[in-house]
């Protein structure tokens, strides 16, 4: 084993060499005897330095798989074994290092499990008001349709009605984003099949599809799955779902596909819009982005009422699918439109 190790192996070379050498020198000064002393002399060096090297390594192999349980999650490893020389020094520091790692991610988690206890606290005191505006709008929007007056006042509460959905929307997005930044969102491990996620996804989206006179076309690959979280996966699709279909003009279409193969499970979804322009690839999926369209229709429409514009939805989609061990990109398909590739790895190296 020692000898493959390059640095052993040159050691020994060198020592052989040199060994034989004063051997060499020996006979021609002092005969045979002398030769044999030196070559002898220098054999059991070299195997006192070899035996000396096993243990060095041995101790280091020790101190290597001590390292790598505490990588993994152990907590009762201590290097107090290591007595020799500048292994203890070594193994000392070793140990301080790893206790104060400890400690630090001990604080970490309180930190954590804290900051998630405070986003459920606002999350409850920010939707129980919205909740209650959203209602005495609607009645108070009811009451001037009952009426038969007042149009103005009405379409006026029915802008205000979509703004109330908007920030409820936004309050929720955000809250998500934040649980997910500090780590407090649990993902389920199970498999997830291909067709029911995609159902999912368009199930709550299927009226907008028909206002927008939308086509969503589904076509997915029987049995094609990955092992993942449903219900979180649904939601980071419906983000990407609801983009394109925000992005696609009345009479386009909307194309899921997902397939799987001996790598990943990979998801497509495709629209017939307009497409994204170069300069906002790189951005597409940063927080608050809101980059220029190619459309004069979009174009005219900053004052409407569009939760997506704000650049969060799919932020919070890239958010969800990187937290899985999954890929997201965007781009532009073939045939004119935006593309978004959503790619699930069977395993990672």
């Amino acid at each position: 084993m020692l000898l493959r190790n390059q640095e052993v192996r040159r050691t020994v070379a060198a020592t052989a060499v040199v060994g034989a050498a004063g051997a060499l020198l020996a006979w021609r000064l002092a005969g045979p005897g002398a030769a044999a002393c030196v070559a002898g002399t220098a054999a059991v060096l070299l195997l006192v330095w070899l035996a000396a090297t096993r243990a060095r390594y041995r101790s280091l192999a020790r101190m290597a798989a001590q390292l790598d349980d505490i990588l993994h999650g152990a907590r009762d490893v201590s290097f107090e074994r290591m007595r020799e020389g500048e292994l203890a020094i070594l193994a000392s520091e070793l140990d301080k290092m790893c206790n104060r790692l400890a400690l630090a991610n001990e604080d970490l988690a309180h930190e954590r499990n804290a900051l998630a206890d405070a986003l459920a606290d606002i999350s409850h005191q920010l939707k129980t008001p919205l909740t209650s505006l959203a209602l005495m709008t609607s009645l108070a929007r009811r009451e001037l349709v009952a009426d038969g007056a007042h149009a103005e006042q009405v379409e006026r509460l029915r802008t205000m009605e979509r703004l109330e959905d908007r920030v409820e929307w936004l309050v929720s997005s955000l809250l998500k984003l934040a649980r997910i930044d500090a780590g407090v969102v649990s993902f389920a491990r199970a498999r997830v099949d291909g067709s029911q996620l995609v159902a999912r996804a368009a199930e709550p989206l299927a009226v907008a599809f028909d206002l927008a006179d939308v086509r969503l076309i589904v076509d997915t690959a029987p049995g094609a799955g990955f092992e993942g979280d449903l219900s979180w996966t649904a939601e980071a699709l419906e983000n990407v779902l609801k983009n394109c279909l925000e992005h696609t003009p009345a009479g386009g279409e909307v194309r899921a596909s997902c397939a799987e193969d001996a790598l990943a499970f990979r998801l497509c979804v495709e629209d017939t819009g307009p497409g994204i322009a170069a300069e906002d690839l790189p951005h597409v999926f940063e927080r608050f982005y809101r980059g220029g369209e190619k459309d004069a229709r979009a174009a005219g429409a900053s004052s409407e009422v569009d939760p997506a514009g704000v650049g969060i939805g799919l932020a919070l989609a890239r958010s969800l699918v990187t937290a899985q061990g999954g890929t997201i990109r965007a781009g532009n398909a073939a045939g004119g439109g935006a593309r978004f590739d959503i790619v699930f790895f069977k395993a990672v190296v």
